[in-house]
Order: structure tokens, then C-alpha cells, then sequence
């Protein structure tokens, strides 16, 4: 009897760890999702709206970064939330500004899209 609750303690802590697996993986396939829905910005709008909106992104993206317990999902997270706050304080209206930011976030998406495969 004892070596039956053993094994049912046993198989029930099994099956929490592996439950616990497939959120985090749910829970990471679904913060990428949510980023990489983010990623957008029309740098051709208002520049007090481009500024709000860019901070905004970076806010959720900082927020998401704390949600998931992959490092390199975290670390992309991180880094996109950092270009975005150079757009709060870059002048937009430059387009060459434009054009490095926007290369520079298409490089921080494709490394974000590699860490979330």
C-alpha cells in the first residue's frame, strides 16, 4: 500500500512538471506572438504621436520581457524596448534617422523571430 501512494506521489509530481513545461512553452509562444505584433511603427505620423506610441511599445515590450523565463526571448524583448525608446528621443523628421532606425529594428525582429523558434 505504502509503494502505491509512493508511486502515485510520485506520477502526480510527473505530470505537474510536465504541465508546468507546457505553459512556460504556451507562455512564451504567446509573449512572442504579442511582440512581434508590436513591432510596427509608422515613422511618417505626428511626432508627438510617432513619441507616444513608441513608448508605449516599449512599456508592453519591457512588460512582456518580464513574463517570460526564456533568456533570449527576454534579452530580444529587452533590446526592441531600447530601439524604441531612441525613438522618443531621436529627431524623426530626419529621414537617414528613419532609415538607420528602421534597419536596425528589422535586425532586432529577425533575432527576436530566431529566439522564439
Amino acid at each position: 500500500m505504502l509503494v502505491a501512494v509512493a508511486l502515485l506521489v510520485a506520477g502526480c509530481a510527473q505530470v505537474d512538471g510536465t504541465v508546468d513545461e507546457a505553459s512556460a512553452v504556451k507562455d512564451k509562444a504567446a509573449v512572442c506572438a504579442e511582440a512581434l505584433g508590436l513591432a510596427d511603427l509608422d515613422p511618417l505620423v505626428d511626432p508627438d504621436k510617432l513619441k507616444a506610441r513608441a513608448e508605449d511599445k516599449e512599456r508592453r515590450l519591457r512588460e512582456l520581457a518580464g513574463e517570460v523565463s526564456d533568456r533570449d526571448v527576454k534579452n530580444s524583448l529587452l533590446t526592441m524596448a531600447d530601439s524604441y525608446v531612441e525613438v522618443q528621443t531621436e529627431r524623426f523628421e530626419d529621414l537617414s534617422v528613419v532609415a538607420r532606425w528602421a534597419k536596425r529594428n528589422a535586425d532586432h525582429l529577425d533575432a527576436l523571430r530566431k529566439a522564439c523558434t
